[in-house]
């Protein structure tokens, strides 16, 4: 599997990133050990987690990936290096974390520790902001009664933001984290966070992750433009749209143990008449020319120009398999132009 530069780092990661969200959750910790094991057998090094995972989030299971994929890296020595580990300190909202705090210089540095203690390393690859403090951005247009993140205060976000570069710089510093990163941020974050690095000599962000696939794809080509001009990498996160994308939630379907059968995200902005209707439509274009809904929206994604490494994630071996093995195909010319027909009349599905 190719690998790539992340950003402006030295970093290089596969272009495929295996996501981690469901273990401790819908994943045991023997799924989660058979999940890496043939991810590292594909070619793939880079992995993905967070502090707040699995989810959907709360204070029971918080942190319980991080412990699984530390539990691996104990239970086999020497290939931790084989590994780019990418996790992230949650925001402002979760109060079994910091209280809900928001991110900070000072929640950065006692998040890192906590991390690296359950990863069971003495350093994290790439260290994320979850999302920002102003709001997430992503959540933003589809939870009522948030605040627009245009209603902020400038002087004040950059106040934050250079604390919080100032918290990732001690981190460098100390030998705790080698880059760091977005989540769930804009084209202004991006810029900002990059012009106060380059201002005040502080860890330029190499990295951001954002919601990207065939029924959420804002990202194109605005904020993709930010990252290719500022040698940000661009990590698509939920390829598939947290399953819908995999055809699994048609006619009705919720299957057992999927992530609507536990609560996860049903009914926010997934489950709408016009969702299903871009589903069977995309459905019937892979049906036409013999591909699975699941690869032709993933291989999509993966050869979407300004994406450097997709984040995918799977609650079976099975389906981890059809992911990685929708990397090596190839979408014609044809399927792009069929898709393209319902991608317009479907642009933002919700």
């Amino acid at each position: 599997m190719k690998r790539i530069k992340l950003g402006c780092s030295e970093l290089e990661v596969t272009e495929v990133c295996l996501g981690s969200m469901t273990w401790g959750l819908q994943n045991s910790l023997a799924e989660a050990f058979e999940q890496i094991d043939y991810a590292l057998d594909q070619g793939i090094n880079f992995i993905d987690t967070a502090e707040m995972y699995p989810v959907p989030p709360n204070a029971e299971t918080s942190g319980e990936t991080e412990r699984f994929i530390g539990e691996w890296i104990r239970a086999n020595p020497g290939k931790r290096d084989d590994l780019v580990i990418a996790t992230k300190i949650a925001g402002v909202g979760l109060p079994w974390i910091r209280n809900a705090s928001p991110i900070s210089g000072s929640t950065i540095k006692e998040a890192v520790e906590g991390s690296l203690q359950r990863l069971n390393t003495d350093c994290i690859d790439l260290y994320q902001l979850h999302w920002p403090n102003r709001i997430s951005p992503h959540f933003a247009k589809h939870w009522p009664g948030m605040v627009p993140h245009t209603q902020v205060d400038r002087a004040q976000q950059e106040a934050e933001m250079l604390d919080i570069l100032g918290g990732l710089a001690e981190c460098i510093k100390a030998g705790k984290i080698r880059h760091c990163g977005l989540s769930d941020d804009t084209p202004w974050g991006i810029g900002e966070y990059v012009r106060l690095s380059e201002k005040y000599d502080l860890p330029r962000m190499v990295s951001i992750q954002n919601e990207f696939n065939l029924i959420h794809a804002k990202d194109s080509p605005y904020l993709l433009e930010s990252c290719v001009l500022n040698d940000v990498a661009y990590l698509p996160w939920s390829p598939l749209a947290g399953g819908v994308l995999s055809g699994k939630y048609r006619n009705g379907q919720v299957p057992k143990g999927s992530r609507w059968s536990i609560g996860q995200r049903n009914g926010l902005f997934r489950d709408t008449p016009m969702t299903h209707e871009a589903i069977e439509a995309y459905a019937t274009v892979a049906e036409r020319h013999g591909l699975s809904l699941t690869q032709m929206a993933l291989a999509w994604v993966y050869q979407t120009e300004g994406v450097t490494s997709t984040i995918i994630g799977a609650t079976s071996l099975s389906q981890l398999k059809e992911d990685i093995e929708a990397y090596h195909l190839q979408l014609s010319q044809e399927v792009l132009a069929d898709i393209n027909i319902v991608f317009r009349k479907y642009p933002v599905p919700f």
